[in-house]
């Protein structure tokens, strides 16, 4: 006989056994966590993903490598790579927030036995936001410096100054009357980097930090105020002020090109930026330099794609965004690059020199190569000002990223601790982050920088994207990767897609992998050569994010029970509670399986709130029918 209808059930009021826990304040139309946070805006999410992808690199790395590896003809493997291992892999770190709304430790529990890559994740990410800050420290010092009428790198004749200062106003004179010997002299803009801001002759080395620059310590103290004032209350925050540092460099951006273009000597340095050398494409070193500046240009496994995407809304359309941002990105850089050689084509004609004898990638070209650049046009604290201004908003929402990612890791994996309390938590973080990049404002700081630059986010970070990738299709599995991924969007991902995440993307990251290994070069910063322990040092730092991932085995399998194989396939299954965050997205193999659910069907609090079954229900609905049909044929 049938059980009788519950007399709860027959009364006209709704019953609880309906009501997600998500709903139980009564607000049944929230999308999103409540204690979690969420993006506020339509356009915070795409805006912070542009802003953490086009960073300092888009600028002083991109435009160096096209010139070196074949000019116009990189573009053709730059484009390759991104389509093999830089949108698939951007897509599935947002896949994998937005299903699960979690955190770069906490999404893990897609298969626990894997946790320690999570871990990597946070020991990387934390050594890139203490060198990265002290970047924007310098950024900040030569934009105060900017604000004079005179520029102080412009002339020689200061206290910093050596005998073998040569600036280029004497040049233009020498060459209309004799010529003057230029290789054993220094631009008064590279002893002003050197000897003023670093005060590096006062370090014998990387062992001798000396002592602490003040005026450097007040500038890394005055950006991590700045971003821990723009994380304050997490996504809320950060995803407004984005809307100015994201946008705001390409207004600058515009202005340095248009600027530049018109200077005399422009087209040369433009020429020598873009003219393809096809015979380079056979190198496999040009393809590799592709890939590397792909990999690091988008910011795949830092965990801030995941960590933006987590607060998203279930059914946001990712798939449309991992296009916008990764092109736009690309374009940008390309971009830059006109900018910046356009400067460098005028420069060398002014000093009478080749324009690959200016040319030069990484800080020399922020500090020391833009800044003489400067000094040679009308007006050049305003263009000054303006570069510097551009550097700071690029850097500052990328480390926005670098820090929302290191906070919303821990707090979700303590969320009734940490949660209410986020605010002063992320001034610990901050705080700390400090403390430990004040070796950077010594004397002998930059040998540091050098240090943590070359090994903190190396082959330990390509290790932490090959597991992701190699877990997620071998482990979770294809299958039920892109059912999640049609429960979110209404559509499974292309054989696209699922050809580059089986085989394409890990093949070439192992790849990048095996070269790095193969090509490995000790660290130097001018004339300058590391000693061995500073080499083991770097090296440890990179093998450690590494070793998180069998550390975390260990921890994984000895919480489980029975034989050794039965406690790592447990631990390698995904967690009961793993899922989409909120009951009423919970469908298939997810219903009920969150702690303390009540509703029989999820997809009867959607009809409550939209009246009818919507699209996404259709799709729910699909999903559903697929899995039992799956079943059904494994039965048989």
């Amino acid at each position: 006989l049938p059980s009788p209808i519950p007399w709860s059930l027959t009364q006209p009021v709704t019953p609880d056994l309906l009501v997600s826990p998500s709903s139980q304040d009564g607000d049944l139309g929230s999308e999103c966590p409540e204690d979690r946070g969420n993006w506020t805006g339509r356009l915070d999410f795409l805006l912070s993903c542009i802003g953490y992808c086009v960073g300092l690199g888009n600028v002083w790395r991109f435009p160096y490598r096209a010139y070196t590896n074949g000019g116009g003809a990189f573009l053709v493997p730059y484009f390759i790579m991104l389509a093999i291992c830089g949108i698939p892999i951007f897509f599935m770190e947002l896949s994998l927030g937005q299903f699960s709304s979690l955190g770069p430790l906490a999404v893990w529990k897609i298969s626990p036995l894997f946790k320690g890559v999570g871990m990597g994740t946070i020991l990387i990410v934390s050594l890139v936001a203490i060198y990265y800050n002290m970047i924007i420290a310098y950024v900040l010092f030569y934009l105060f410096a900017s604000l004079t009428s005179d520029l102080p790198w412009q002339h020689c004749g200061n206290w910093w100054n050596t005998d073998l200062c040569l600036d280029h106003h004497v040049i233009k004179a020498g060459n209309s009357t004799l010529p003057v010997n230029i290789s054993n002299t220094v631009s008064p803009s590279e002893e002003y980097w050197s000897r003023y801001v670093l005060h590096i002759q006062g370090s014998s080395g990387i062992g001798d930090p000396g002592r602490i620059r003040w005026n450097l310590c007040l500038c890394l103290l005055l950006s991590w105020t700045i971003v821990y004032l723009c994380i304050l209350k997490g996504v809320k925050s950060s995803g407004k002020v984005v809307y100015f540092t994201a946008t705001f460099p390409y207004l600058i951006l515009v202005m340095l090109l248009i600027r530049g273009v018109t200077l005399e000597g422009a087209w040369k340095g433009i020429q020598f930026y873009l003219t393809p050398q096809f015979d380079h494409l056979l190198s496999s070193k040009v393809w590799i330099e592709a890939a590397l500046q792909i990999f690091y240009s988008l910011g795949v496994g830092f965990g801030g794609l995941l960590t933006f995407a987590s607060y998203n809304t279930f059914h946001q359309n990712i798939y449309r965004d991992t296009f916008i941002v990764t092109l736009g990105n690309a374009i940008t850089s390309i971009l830059a690059g006109f900018a910046i050689f356009s400067v460098l084509g005028y420069m060398s004609q002014e000093l009478g020199v080749p324009v690959n004898q200016v040319a030069k990638a990484g800080p020399g070209l922020a500090f020391v190569v833009y800044p003489q650049a400067m000094t040679m046009l009308p007006l050049s604290p305003f263009w000054s000002f303006l570069f510097f201004f551009m550097l700071l908003t690029l850097g500052l929402d990328s480390q926005f990223a670098f820090m929302e990612t290191i906070v919303t890791a821990v707090t979700d994996e303590f969320p009734y601790y940490l949660r209410p309390k986020k605010a002063s938590f992320s001034a610990v973080i901050c705080i700390v982050l400090f403390l430990m990049g004040l070796i950077l404002t010594t004397e002998g700081g930059m040998y540091w920088l050098v240090l943590l630059d070359d090994y903190s986010a190396g082959f330990g970070l390509m290790v932490v994207v090959i597991t992701t990738c190699l877990v997620v299709t071998r482990v979770y599995g294809m299958k039920r990767f892109c059912r999640d991924i049609h429960m979110m969007l209404g559509f499974k991902p292309g054989p696209y897609f699922r050809a580059c995440w089986m085989v394409l993307s890990p093949a070439t990251m192992m790849a990048l992998l095996v070269y790095n290994i193969v090509k490995y070069q000790p660290s130097e910063y001018g004339n300058y050569c590391f000693p061995t322990w500073a080499e083991a040092l770097g090296i440890l730092m990179g093998v450690l994010s590494c070793l998180m991932i069998p550390m975390g085995m260990v921890v994984a399998v000895l919480q489980e029970e029975g034989t050794l194989w039965e406690r790592v396939q447990q631990a390698s299954r995904p967690a009961m509670d793993w899922g989409p965050s909120l009951e009423e997205n919970r469908t298939g193999v997810y219903v009920a399986s969150l702690a303390g659910s009540q509703s029989p069907k999820p997809l009867m609090v959607h009809m409550r709130k939209y009246g009818g079954i919507t699209s996404y229900e259709n799709t729910a609905i699909e999903v559903d029918r697929e899995m039992e049909e799956e079943d059904d044929e494994e039965s048989v």
